[in-house]
């Protein structure tokens, strides 16, 4: 990403500032006469122009002014964005949500209900399940020429099957190779670990790689399926009110729907080591959520990773808000929630 010179940082900032207010097109008369540029506004046209063909804004319209694009927010999120501290009714207004619920879905949920009532955004969590069973044994067993057997053990009893398919010309000896790949890289791991690992590279054969790599993506198919804990949303109908989705209110609830039916918004809230706090637009990995931006921070329960909090709305969120608030609901969720459990 090109870095931008001061006074592009200054339009950039009061550009998003006014977007994020008005959700409407800003020319550089407006900006102009709202801030002190410096400069007139045909200087700050022919800036706005040369951040539109570097990615930063986009035009909805010919005549139209300019709005910020995904990597204009990314550049404000990493570069500009001033984080206030949380105003205490608000953290008030968190804390006894966080910590009236008698259990720990009814906690949850309580929580992004008051997180969504705050900002008028989509608040939503996710609980980690089965986090801390460990892998007792994996074994592959080849089956034929190209169908092979993955059996895992796990430490809570439960034993899984997968059948899958192997690349042709697999030797026995490559066989052995990947079972003490498995008794090294994987017996012992925690299920939530096994979910994010990647797959080990540095083979002597095609048809080893192969196999390794069809075997790591079932292992974390399966860590996944085994440790998805439950998605809670709330605020749906503030999601309505936003100006850039009320033109297509149908196609808005088609994609709440999907949101909460599927596992689009789990995977985005699952945890992770690679992913970011903040997701913005076509960051996002599933395109359903590219036209939303992420705000997600983990909680945890005596020191371990228990879930996600998080705020989903339009690219237009106010960062400057949000990425505090999630941070410290996260916290003081937490907290509770350690409280609750001893």
């Amino acid at each position: 990403m090109p870095d931008l010179d001061a006074r592009k940082q200054t339009i950039l900032q009061a550009i998003i500032i006014e977007y994020v207010t008005a959700a409407e097109p800003i020319g550089s008369e407006a900006l102009v006469q709202k801030y002190q540029l410096g400069v007139k506004s045909a200087t700050v046209r022919n800036e706005m122009a040369e951040m539109s063909d570097l990615g930063f804004l986009e035009q909805p319209h010919t005549s139209a002014g300019r709005i910020p694009s995904d990597m204009g927010y990314r550049y404000y999120v990493d570069h500009l964005i001033v984080r206030h501290d949380v105003d205490e009714a608000t953290r008030s207004r968190v804390r006894n949500a966080a910590s009236d619920g008698d259990a720990l879905q009814g906690l949850l949920r309580d929580t992004i209900r008051a997180l969504s009532r705050v900002t008028h955004l989509l608040g939503a969590a996710t609980i980690v399940r089965d986090s801390h069973v460990t892998i007792r044994t994996a074994v592959v067993s080849a089956l034929g020429p190209t169908k092979a057997l993955l059996v895992l053990v796990l430490s809570n009893g439960h034993v899984e099957n997968r059948m899958i398919d192997v690349p042709v010309g697999l030797t026995l000896d490559d066989v052995g190779y990947a079972n003490d790949l498995l008794a090294n890289a994987v017996v012992g791991k925690q299920l939530r670990i096994l979910a994010r690992t990647k797959t080990p590279t540095g083979f002597g054969n095609v048809a080893s790689e192969k196999l390794a790599v069809t075997l790591w993506s079932n292992l974390r198919s399966i860590a996944r399926q085994l440790t998805r804990g439950v998605v809670i949303t709330e605020g749906e109908e503030f999601m309505f009110g936003q100006p850039e989705f009320q033109r297509d209110l149908v196609a808005l609830h088609s994609l709440l729907e999907e949101l909460t039916d599927s596992d689009v918004l789990y995977d985005t809230l699952a945890p992770t080591d690679d992913v970011r706090q903040v997701t913005i637009g076509r960051e996002n990995r599933h395109e359903r959520m590219r036209q939303l931006s992420v705000v997600r921070k983990s909680f945890h329960i005596g020191g371990e990773e228990a879930g996600v909090i998080a705020l989903v709305g339009p690219t237009r969120m106010n960062y400057d808000r949000s990425i505090p608030l999630v941070n410290y609901t996260a916290k003081a969720l937490g907290d509770s929630l350690s409280r609750f459990f001893g």
